[in-house]
C-alpha cells in the first residue's frame, strides 16, 4: 500500500511538473490577458451567448498559446543568453523541439476550430495574428526596430476578433477597437523594452525606438505615443458609442498614463519605465471594459449596420 501511494504521488508530481512546464512554454498568464481584450470587444458589440464566449475565450487562449510557444522555438538559442528567458523549458532542456511543435499543433488547430464556430472572419483574424506574430514579427526582432510596429498588428487584433465574433461583421466598430489597442501597443512594449534593455542586448534585440537605447529620443517617442492614447481612447465616445462617463474616466486614465510617460522622459530611469509598464497592464482592461459598461447599444448597432460587412 505504501509503495502504491508513493508511486501515485510521483505520478501526480510528474503531471504537475509537466503542466507547469507547458504553462511556461505557452506563457499562460499573458494569454489570459489577451482573451480579456477579446471578450471586451465581444461584449461591446452586444454579444451575450455563453457558448460563444467559451469558444472565443478558449479559442483565443489556445491560438495565443500556440503563438507564444512558436516564439520560444524560434528564439530557443537566444533565450539561453538572457536572464529572464534562460529558464524556459527549451533552453533548460526540459522539452524537445518536437514536443514543443506537438504542443503548438494541439493548441493552434483546436483554437482555430473554436474561432471558426463563431464565424469565418474570427478564424481568419486569429490565423493572421498567429502567422504575422510567428513568421514576421519574431524573426524581425533582431533585424529592425520596426519589429515593434509589425508586432503591434497581431497584438491589437484581440478586440477586433471579439467584435467580429459578436457582430458577424467587419467594419468601423471593430476597426476603432483595433486602433485603440494598436496605439497602446507602442508605449506598452517600449516600456517593457526599457526595463529589460540590458537583457535584450545580450540576445541582439534592439527594440527601443532609438538604436542608442535608453535615450531622450526613445523616451520622447514613448511620450508622443502615450499622448496619442488620449484622443484614441476617446474615439468610442466621439462616435457616440459610449456615454459621458467614458469621456471622463478614459480621458483621466489616459492623461495619468501620459504623465507617467512624461516622468520617464525627465528621469530616463528603469524605475519610471517599470511604473509605466505596470500602468499599461492596468490601463488596457480598465478602458476596454469601461467601453462595455458605458456603451450606447442603439448607436453601436446603427454603426454596425451602416459601416459593417457581414460574414
Amino acid at each position: 500500500m505504501r509503495t502504491f501511494v508513493l508511486s501515485l504521488k510521483r505520478i501526480v508530481m510528474g503531471i504537475g511538473k509537466k503542466v507547469k512546464m507547458y504553462m511556461n512554454f505557452t506563457k499562460f498568464r499573458l494569454s489570459a490577458l489577451v482573451i480579456l481584450s477579446a471578450l471586451s470587444g465581444y461584449l461591446f458589440v452586444g454579444g451575450h451567448d455563453g457558448l460563444e464566449m467559451i469558444y472565443l475565450m478558449l479559442g483565443g487562449l489556445l491560438v495565443t498559446a500556440a503563438s507564444n510557444g512558436s516564439n520560444q522555438i524560434w528564439e530557443r538559442e537566444l533565450d539561453v543568453l538572457m536572464n529572464r528567458t534562460g529558464k524556459r523549458p527549451l533552453p533548460m532542456g526540459e522539452m524537445s523541439v518536437n514536443e514543443g511543435l506537438i504542443v503548438i499543433a494541439l493548441c493552434l488547430l483546436p483554437g482555430l476550430w473554436m474561432l471558426y464556430q463563431l464565424n469565418l472572419g474570427s478564424m481568419l483574424l486569429g490565423l493572421a495574428a498567429f502567422v504575422s506574430y510567428v513568421f514576421i514579427y519574431t524573426p524581425m526582432k533582431r533585424i529592425s526596430t520596426w519589429a515593434v510596429f509589425v508586432g503591434a498588428f497581431p497584438g491589437a487584433l484581440p478586440p477586433m476578433i471579439g467584435a467580429v465574433a459578436g457582430s458577424d461583421s467587419f467594419g468601423l466598430v471593430p476597426g476603432v477597437l483595433f486602433f485603440v489597442q494598436f496605439v497602446w501597443q507602442f508605449p506598452h512594449f517600449w516600456a517593457i523594452a526599457w526595463v529589460v534593455y540590458d537583457d535584450y542586448q545580450q540576445a541582439g534585440f534592439s527594440l527601443l525606438p532609438s538604436r542608442q537605447g535608453r535615450t531622450k529620443g526613445s523616451a520622447f517617442q514613448i511620450m508622443i505615443y502615450s499622448l496619442a492614447m488620449i484622443p484614441f481612447s476617446l474615439l468610442p465616445w466621439l462616435m457616440g458609442w459610449t456615454n459621458n462617463w467614458s469621456l471622463a474616466i478614459a480621458g483621466a486614465s489616459s492623461m495619468l498614463f501620459f504623465l507617467q510617460s512624461y516622468k520617464l522622459y525627465l528621469s530616463l530611469t528603469i524605475a519610471d519605465a517599470k511604473k509605466l509598464m505596470f500602468a499599461s497592464f492596468i490601463w488596457l482592461p480598465v478602458v476596454q471594459f469601461l467601453y462595455v459598461f458605458t456603451k450606447v447599444d442603439s448607436k453601436i448597432l446603427e454603426a454596425l449596420w451602416k459601416h459593417g460587412t457581414l460574414f
